[in-house]
């Protein structure tokens, strides 16, 4: 049961993780023996529901790298069904105010500190009740990830980070350079500028600050800066880029030899 991601994060130990959106249990385990220390099941903008989750934790669990799920909204419901299948730790986004992130904490949080229904006899994450007083001990192993990806997030993020429970904030790099006006375009200046100021202020609040960054030359500057959690990649963007390149390699080939003409 022991959460050894939410330990490394109070332990400020930086975490590199990868990004999962081909939605496949086969992949998920190719990826999960890399050496990644978390990997992210996105639910939100993957194509992605509880069975093909479940599937994909089930694949990552013979190995070292931690699974983080992403719910596709900040819902009890689908929070409850997540926990049940064995996840531990919740990504929550759209995080924009403090009621949203106790909503959050709640919903991962079973009775009285929070709202999650009990049915760990049907439940994956109990190991079907095998786990002697797993209703007692879930909650300390549940690490809340909350996302903030606005401007709103940002203005509330002190009021956020106040809320008991929350062990980190994810800054979604894509939606808040979108809504400060810079549409695809996170490397800005004030994007970047404001995602400095948050990482500085949630380290302040003794919580571990997360984003997704790519580009590894800025993602090496946030863990400089004190990021705890960051992934540096995207499976799909990965897969894509890497069968343009050898496709290119062996097309661009071709066309330079069909272009020369034969000497008779």
């Amino acid at each position: 049961m022991i959460n050894s991601f939410k330990q490394s994060l109070a332990a400020k130990q930086p975490q590199i993780g990868l990004w999962l959106g081909l939605a496949n249990n086969y992949s998920a385990e190719v990826v999960a023996g890399a050496g990644f220390h978390w990997l992210l099941i996105d639910g939100e903008h993957a194509p992605n529901d509880i069975r093909s989750v479940l599937g994909q934790l089930q694949a990552i669990a013979p190995y070292s790298s931690h699974p983080v799920v992403r719910p596709p909204w900040n819902d009890p419901v689908i929070i409850k069904q997540l926990l049940d299948t064995g996840a531990q730790t919740l990504l929550i986004p759209m995080v924009q105010t403090a009621e949203d992130a106790r909503d959050a904490v709640k919903a991962c949080r079973y009775p009285p500190q929070g709202i999650r229904g009990v049915g760990s006899a049907l439940a994956r994450a109990s190991r079907w009740n095998r786990i002697p007083d797993y209703l007692q001990k879930a909650d300390e192993q549940i690490c809340v990830l909350v996302q903030i990806e606005t401007r709103c997030g940002v203005e509330n993020l002190q009021e956020i980070l106040a809320v008991e429970g929350v062990d980190g904030v994810f800054i979604g790099p894509a939606d808040l350079s979108a809504d400060m006006g810079y549409m695809g375009n996170p490397a800005h200046p004030q994007v970047q500028s404001t995602i400095e100021d948050c990482i500085v202020q949630i380290l302040e609040a003794n919580k571990a600050p997360g984003i997704l960054m790519a580009n590894e030359g800025i993602a090496h500057r946030y863990l400089e800066q004190g990021a705890l959690f960051v992934a540096v990649g995207v499976d799909t963007t990965l897969l894509a880029r890497s069968a343009e390149a050898l496709a290119n390699r062996f097309t661009s080939l071709l066309n330079t030899t069909s272009g020369k003409q034969s000497v008779c």
